[in-house]
């Protein structure tokens, strides 16, 4: 077993007060749950070495059963799942917790999600009567937990919406990211926001937020950059680039390059066309940290905005439709004029960068599965580099 690292963990902010990540400012806890009403849980799952996995979820409204969200959905390289994304391309409308796992536990998150649905949202007539499909989300963590123990349940999924908070995002091993690699260093979850001053639909002045939450599994650690300096290719020139994966020699590296799901949400009243322009964005801060969208890398991004509450689509067996699908019915929907939402882009990018920092700068080095050890970025190595060049 490799010997654990020991240069303190911490944010990227408090780790290198110096560096510039962008001129937009931080929300309060500078996490995706700055945004109103956004809630996450995290919920890691390591009963023994070999399973280091979890389940993140992210509740876009508490009231995410009456009330829907526009989102949009952006795919960078496609090598990768999320359930629930062709409906949400069609119509521009979320209507599920948001779940984010590993590859082998897509099944039970989908699970967990409906099951919840049935046990706590049944109507008088014993009907679940929202119509929507569970949005699931995955990368690959089988480099450090055993897949074959499918140690995550549609119960951990149900916790997770149950005690979904507003507070602080752990980040690192945890949730969904607890098992995963980054840059191959130890990366997983991280989180950022930004605000930026605005208007109201009345020109009163307020403040929107943009959050983002990363699970982050990606990339070669030579392309790993930090504030534009190539800290990647600096460590591996002074002999310090990760040592190559340990363990039981039958796999030296992770199989699979890759994987980031990226969840932007914002409380600035956006339409579906313009938050998957906003998940485009997240492209920009990944490919500031040395994201490439290799083939088999599954980097999805989805926006949603709190902004318009859109009551979701209800459908009883029972009874039939709420609505006549055969009379247009009209709702009053608020949108971002579009010759003022640069902000909020620079914001998604930005946060997304910090995002993905924050998973890296806060993950422990981890042993898992086979014995493999998968060092984690050294903070004081990273320091003495960038303040040199800050």
């Amino acid at each position: 077993m490799a010997p654990p690292q020991q240069s303190k963990r911490g944010r990227v902010r408090d780790v290198l007060p110096k560096l510039y990540l962008g001129k937009w400012s931080p929300g309060p806890l500078n996490s995706i749950t700055d945004v109103p009403g956004v809630l996450v849980h995290t919920q890691s799952i390591q009963p023994d070495q070999d399973v280091n996995t979890g389940v993140t979820t992210i509740l876009p409204r508490k009231d995410w059963y009456d009330y829907s969200s526009f989102a949009g959905v952006f795919r960078f390289n496609g090598c990768g799942e999320m359930t629930g994304a062709h409906w949400l391309n069609e119509t521009g409308i979320l209507s599920s917790p948001i779940i984010i796992t590993a590859t082998s536990s897509i099944g039970e998150g989908y699970r967990g999600v409906t099951e919840f649905c049935y046990r706590y949202h049944r109507n008088l007539h014993g009907d679940v009567d929202l119509f929507m499909f569970p949005l699931v989300a995955e990368t690959f963590d089988g480099f450090l937990s055993d897949p074959a123990r499918f140690a995550v349940t549609p119960q951990h999924v149900m916790e997770g919406i149950k005690k979904a908070t507003a507070g602080p995002v752990p980040e690192g091993n945890t949730g969904g990211g607890t098992g995963m690699i980054c840059h191959r260093y130890k990366g997983g979850t991280g989180s950022s926001s930004r605000t930026i001053k605005g208007f109201s639909a009345e020109e009163e002045e307020v403040t929107y937020t943009v959050g983002v939450l990363v699970q982050a599994n990606y990339g070669a650690a030579e392309n790993l950059r930090i504030g534009g300096v190539p800290v990647g290719r600096i460590l591996k020139s002074e002999g310090a680039a990760p040592s190559e994966p340990s363990g039981d020699g039958t796999c030296r590296q992770p199989r699979k390059d890759g994987s980031i799901i990226v969840i932007v949400a914002t409380d600035a009243p956006l339409i579906p066309i313009q938050l998957q322009r906003l998940a485009t964005r997240a492209t920009v801060g990944l490919g500031k940290v040395g994201g490439y969208g290799s083939n088999t890398s599954g980097d999805i991004f989805l926006a949603f905005s709190t902004g318009n509450k859109v009551p979701s689509q209800k459908l009883s067996m029972s009874q039939g439709p709420k609505l006549d699908p055969y009379k247009p019915l009209p709702r009053p929907v608020q949108m971002t004029d579009n010759d003022t939402i640069d902000s909020l882009f620079e914001a998604a990018a930005d946060a997304t960068e910090e995002a993905i920092y924050n998973a890296m700068f806060m993950a422990e080095p981890m042993t898992g599965f086979k014995d493999r050890h998968i060092d984690a970025l050294d903070l004081d190595k990273v320091k003495g580099i960038l303040e040199k060049r800050l």
